[in-house]
């Protein structure tokens, strides 16, 4: 085994803050036991992308003997692996015909994966994209969701209530700045708890440096739409 150079994380300096992770481009770093970790030494090409995104100056370049960087690996665990259910795919849906049969409905979903966690902030399809932050409830509560909202958009899915907002934070803030997002919709419910992710969202876009548009849309509880 040669040696070559490699990240090194020291994990008495390292807080959880978790800013090391969009800027891994290989998706070597993760989080374990809230501590950022390197996974595997053949995901980290060691050229230090996530230099400079640590504030606790935990995580420096060494050089010791590990296995070559696999960049064919590395993009395959990026893209979520073998499993479907995390792999980047994005696809064009047909023109639909202007007579479509009485009852048929098709979806609008242009893109997977849509939850906010296992979307990559440098996916290429949120360049240029109008971006739709959805509350995990209002796809279930809204009748009209996929014409009326999803139509012409790329999706992101979440609980504000349940999920690690921080993370959302981090996260949508990488993706704005590092993408050319033309507008940004979220869509949530009327419940108090539901219009969490509102200042993490207006938050991101003044990070960015950007004028990205944003407005919001609102679901009642019956599936109507308030705003």
């Amino acid at each position: 085994m040669a040696k070559r150079k490699i990240i090194n994380i020291d994990q008495d300096k390292c807080n959880g803050c978790r800013l090391c992770i969009p800027n891994c481009p290989e998706g070597a770093i993760q989080m374990i036991d809230g501590k950022a970790r390197l996974v595997s030494d053949l995901f980290c090409d060691g050229l230090g992308a996530c230099l400079g995104h640590c504030p606790q100056g935990a995580i420096t370049i060494e050089e010791r003997e590990a296995e070559p960087y696999n960049d064919s690996a590395a993009r395959h665990h990026h893209d979520g692996g073998s499993c479907p259910g995390s792999k980047m795919m994005s696809f064009e849906r047909p023109v639909k015909k202007q007579s479509a049969p009485a009852g048929q409905n098709e979806s609008e979903l242009g893109q997977w994966p849509i939850q906010i966690n296992l979307v990559p902030p440098h996916a290429p399809y949120l360049n240029d994209a109008d971006l739709l932050v959805a509350a995990d409830c209002v796809p279930f509560a809204y009748a009209d969701f996929h014409n009326k909202l999803l139509k012409g958009r790329v999706v992101l899915v979440g609980c504000p209530k349940l999920d690690d907002i921080e993370k959302y934070r981090e996260k949508i803030a990488v993706m704005l700045k590092d993408n050319d997002v033309k507008s940004v919709t979220y869509a949530h419910m009327e419940v108090p708890c539901c219009s969490g992710l509102i200042g993490v969202i207006k938050g991101a876009i003044t990070s960015s440096g950007k004028n990205i548009p944003f407005k919001e849309a609102v679901i009642g509880i019956q599936g109507n739409r308030l705003k």
